[in-house]
């Protein structure tokens, strides 16, 4: 949850507080501490302030002073307030003030674009800093306002149903995982000394769903094997760890038994003994308080403070709601009395926190860091404004395509349906942006034509569709020269605490597009879709008279613009690009319960059947060809295996297309998934152009999970490179190369 809002109160009170608190840390006369001396080493100084916190300071320190924070001021030691939380997803979210709203993560995860995540973090980070060093200045520390992001969010995509799916990178790990790592060094910055904003990555783990059907995400207990967690649920965030991520998140389930923010294995063990990671864990908003209220699993704070403090939990975010009179870890202070946490476990769950303070700046001269520069001023800047159209446009996904787009203009045209003329687009977690920067469908679609007709069908996005005007919809469809379907869920039936209990269109969506194929004469229809998760739209495929099918996801503030150039195709990379982060199922028969946490039947690595859409899909307004595959036979296990072949662009428009180099192995005793994605890349080829491109499958991708270890095992393995995954019966327009070769020797890598 991370904090959806604060109430006004507890704003008002936070600024007064802290304000309080500034005035004291003014006052301390802190130069002479040698945390402040800047030619000592980070650990030095940060060792430095370690060593001098009381037990109730650093009590308070992790509990962040109580709900909404701020961690309190220090004053005798010269350290100020600090407020830990904003969300960081797609823009500056809830935080007080404007910022630019890129499209929601699944649609980015779309382009297949670690350069565009890169940039796009990069935007976020500096309206994310250049807001908070303002909010500093004016003493604001109500939540929200930190340079401290709980992003991104990198669970798998393990279920169509789950609420939030558009907050993933979609399902496979190894996506999931490079594009968390552009995310992370977009945010943090590449200056040698500081971070622009501090990362997160969330859910840690076994967390993708339920959030409320059939049981609350508060009290779920995820039963995972071994095999699944390390090879499907893990990965991502050991990638983000690599990529140097300050933080990390623990989630609201319990992992076979045990409550994730108090699971040794997962946040000692795992991520700090074999992965290294020396940043801070964080608990999900109440994750902490809902080890006692819902997963029963002790009955009160002390135990809970005991077991998540020796677990590694470093810092308590306590529900604002006040369920618990006090945060648990205000009973941390009690524990060392009692010798059940030790003075120097404290020490270390402060230690990261900060180190993360530091390298933000905060205890340095502010002319030594560029970062102390930014203001609010940075905040939708021309260019974060067509940064946001660029990747609106590179994440959609063009479905259906006979040969309806692009358009090149219409007499009259219909447009129907409840996203038609709706701003209800952006997805949840979205920053607050200018009225006049806000866009629809509607909006896009009127220069298009010299009428447009128009009807919602719907009462209202926000009520599911429950009611119909069956007339209304007819009517804006009759006598025109095409028609625009415009449908799809919305943040009330498809986003945080809220899952799909299918994958139907909403209320009476399908009802609504049965008509306008039954009264427009059989003029072409263009189905336009905002959604995250896939949707029963096997009809619509299946109709001629619907000429294309375009999914957008959540475009947010750049949904106008951006439609209209792919449709028109009318400025350079306006061809459709993206590709679908996940599998599309035929039926949602095809569907495990959303309780089962076994990875057989889900995501494309191991599902059974035929897909409406393969992961990976995705059309363009031209083909391309692959040839030439190069590489070697054979490599020693623990070795590369380098790549070289042909990429042609066979038809008319320049475009982009998405490079998918995909692995399987012929031993079908090893545990292995059917099949992985082993490396991507965009390649941007004018038309008629051929291009060379080398490419490497990294030996890790090879490795597999048996027993207790990381093996890359020797035997045969099978390489394709395509547009697309291989032996899929819905073709994309470029073909697939196979090849294989051969693993020699065997290589253990680790328990990492």
């Amino acid at each position: 949850m991370e904090r959806k809002s604060a109430m006004l109160i507890i704003a008002v009170f936070a600024v007064c507080g802290v304000a309080v608190l500034f005035q004291e840390v003014a006052s301390a006369p802190a130069d002479d501490y040698p945390y402040r001396n800047v030619s000592l080493s980070w650990d030095v100084r940060v060792e430095d302030i370690v060593k001098r916190l009381t037990v109730e300071e650093m009590q308070m320190q992790m509990a962040l002073g109580g709900p909404d924070g701020p961690a309190p001021a220090i004053p005798r030691l010269g350290i100020g307030a600090y407020q830990w939380g904003s969300e960081c997803l797609r823009g500056d979210a809830q935080a007080p003030g404007f910022a630019t709203a890129f499209p929601q993560a699944l649609g980015l995860a779309a382009t297949f674009d670690y350069d565009l995540i890169y940039r796009v973090a990069e935007a976020i980070s500096v309206e994310v800093r250049g807001k908070h060093n303002d909010f500093v200045k004016e003493k604001n520390f109500v939540w929200h306002t930190s340079a401290s992001c709980f992003s991104p969010l990198i669970n798998i995509m393990r279920d169509a149903r789950w609420g939030r799916n558009q907050e993933t990178y979609g399902e496979d790990p190894y996506v999931a995982g490079s594009l968390a790592t552009a995310y992370i060094k977009g945010l943090q910055g590449t200056h040698l000394r500081y971070v622009r904003a501090s990362g997160c990555c969330k859910h840690m783990n076994v967390h993708g769903g339920p959030e409320d059907i059939p049981v609350s995400r508060f009290s779920f207990n995820a039963i995972v094997s071994e095999e699944d967690w390390r090879m499907t649920h893990l990965p991502a965030f050991k990638t983000c760890v690599d990529a140097g991520t300050l933080a990390l998140m623990c989630s609201y389930n319990r992992i076979n038994g045990v409550p994730a923010c108090a699971n040794k294995k997962l946040l000692t063990d795992i991520a700090r003994n074999e992965w290294g990671f020396r940043g801070y864990f964080t608990s999900d908003e109440g994750a902490v308080e809902n080890i006692i209220l819902f997963h029963k699993y002790f009955n009160n704070s002390l135990d809970t403070a005991v077991a998540c403090a020796n677990a590694g939990c470093d810092i308590e975010i306590a529900a604002h709601l006040n369920v618990l009179p006090h945060p648990v870890y205000f009973s941390l202070v009690e524990a060392v009395k009692q010798g059940r946490v030790t003075e120097a476990t404290l020490r270390e769950r402060v230690r990261p926190l900060f180190y993360t303070r530091m390298r933000l700046g905060e205890f340095d001269p502010p002319e030594m860091n560029p970062y102390s520069k930014l203001t609010s001023a940075v905040v939708e800047t021309p260019a974060h404004k067509a940064l946001a159209v660029e990747a609106a446009m590179k994440s959609f996904v063009l479905l259906k395509n006979d040969g309806g787009l692009p358009v090149t203009g219409f007499g009259t045209i219909g447009v129907v349906g409840p996203f038609g003329n709706t701003t209800k687009i952006f997805g949840d977690y979205s920053p607050v942006i200018p009225d006049e920067n806000k866009s629809t469908v509607l909006q896009a679609l009127t220069p298009l034509a010299s009428k447009v007709q128009f009807a919602e069908g719907c009462d209202e996005v926000n009520d599911k569709c429950a009611t119909y005007d069956s007339q209304s919809v007819i009517k804006a469809v009759t006598n025109t020269d095409a028609n625009f379907v415009i449908l799809g869920t919305g943040i009330i039936y498809e986003a945080e605490f809220f899952d799909r209990p299918d994958m139907d269109l909403p209320g009476h969506q399908k009802q609504l597009l049965q008509d306008v194929l039954a009264h427009s004469g059989g003029k072409p229809t263009y189905l336009l879709l905002f959604n995250a998760g896939p949707l029963n739209i096997t009809f619509a495929h299946q109709e001629p008279s619907v000429v294309a099918i375009l999914e957008c996801f959540f475009p947010a503030q750049a949904a106008a613009e951006a439609i209209r150039h792919v449709l028109l195709n009318d400025v350079p990379g306006a061809v459709p690009s993206g590709r679908l982060p996940f599998t599309w199922p035929l039926l949602a028969s095809q569907l495990p319960p959303m309780v089962d946490y076994s990875m057989k039947r889900r995501t494309y690595r191991y599902f059974e059947g035929e897909p409406l859409y393969p992961f990976g899909y995705g059309l363009s307004y031209t083909t391309f060809e692959y040839s030439n595959l190069t590489h070697s036979q054979s490599i020693t296990a623990g070795e590369s295996l380098s790549l070289s072949f042909h990429l042609k662009n066979s038809g008319k428009v320049d475009a982009d297309e998405v490079v998918q180099v995909y692995i399987g192995w012929r031993d079908t005793s090893l545990p292995a998934p059917k099949i992985q994605l082993a490396r991507f890349t965009r390649v941007t080829i004018e038309a008629g152009q051929q291009v060379i491109v080398k490419l490497e499958v990294e030996a890790k991708i090879m490795g597999l999970w048996i027993n207790d270890g990381w093996f890359i095992k020797p035997g045969m393995m099978d390489v394709f490179v395509g547009g697309q995954q291989p032996n899929q019966k819905r073709m994309a327009g470029s073909n697939v190369l196979s090849s294989s070769f051969t693993i020699t020797d065997m290589k253990y890598l680790g328990r990492y």
